[in-house]
């Protein structure tokens, strides 16, 4: 295990090109850490203390080098935080396998395989913080966004698991799942086509238009940047944190409390169903 160059933190953050990830990595890099942000694409940056490597989460051999890369360069890596994610919408049924496939391989095989290849080098350290970028999507299944809601909330559970494996080595785990954010997410999702003659075109066609302006109306990604800084600086991180609008965040409290078929008839009234 080589010895740290730096006594400053090192972060690692996946998707940090756009949104939520790029506001992540700009505050983190601006308060005394580190910070190495990925993108499927070269990413320049006149921040001294962000640095961009070539990686894309659907292929583990750019996983390995890109970890490696800063491994090399800085001898240790204190925090992972995977943000990189899709977005992806459309009746289910109508919802082509492959597009299926891929968000999965994105938003929930991809933080797997980051982990893994993080895991060695932080158990060497016998310490390292896992952050889960997940979504409050994750805890319900949400009409036309199911695959969606599936792929978060997959990632949840199963970090709810590692989380416990981990422990023994030092290494501590969390979610964290956000709202609706003032993101380019809506842009850079797949959208099932809304089919003329299909039994969903009226309702899906509605409910995508509701979503973007959700997207659209939604909080500054800076939030979710300070919460992540909060959980850092926390000694036992929680198993999950949710950020967001107050009744979005209330939303999960809900759906603990009311009977299943009331929570789904409020979800459908919401979403003009």
């Amino acid at each position: 295990m080589k010895k740290g160059k730096s006594s400053r933190k090192i972060v690692f953050i996946t998707g940090a090109s756009s949104g939520i990830g790029k506001s992540v990595a700009t505050y983190l890099s601006k308060r005394d850490f580190i910070v190495y942000g990925t993108s499927r694409k070269p990413v320049d940056s006149s921040d001294e203390d962000l640095h961009f490597v070539t990686l894309d989460v659907t292929k583990e051999e750019t996983i390995r080098d890109a970890v490696q890369y800063v491994f090399e360069k800085e001898g240790r890596i204190d925090i992972l935080i995977n943000n990189a994610g899709v977005g992806i919408t459309g009746p289910i049924e109508e919802t082509p396998e492959l597009e299926i496939k891929k968000a999965f391989e994105t938003n929930y095989f991809g933080p797997l395989n980051m982990i893994k290849h993080v895991l060695p080098i932080m158990r060497d350290q016998k310490s390292g913080l896992i952050i889960n970028v997940t979504s409050i999507a994750g805890y319900m299944g949400l009409p036309y966004r199911g695959i969606y809601s599936a792929t978060k909330g997959a990632l949840e559970i199963t970090a709810e698991a590692y989380r416990m494996e981990i422990k023994q080595f030092g290494i501590k785990m969390t979610n964290v799942a956000p709202g609706d954010f003032a993101t380019n997410i809506a842009s850079g999702r797949y959208h099932a086509p809304v089919t003329p003659g299909s039994p969903y075109e009226v309702v899906y066609g509605n409910t995508l238009d509701l979503m973007n302006e959700h997207v659209d109306a939604g909080q500054d990604p800076e939030l979710m940047a300070k919460e992540i800084l909060k959980i850092i600086n926390t000694e036992e991180p929680n198993v999950h944190y949710k950020v967001g609008k107050r009744l979005q965040k209330f939303s999960v409290k809900l759906k603990g409390l009311l009977p299943d078929k009331l929570y789904e008839k409020m979800l459908m009234k919401h979403y003009k169903l």
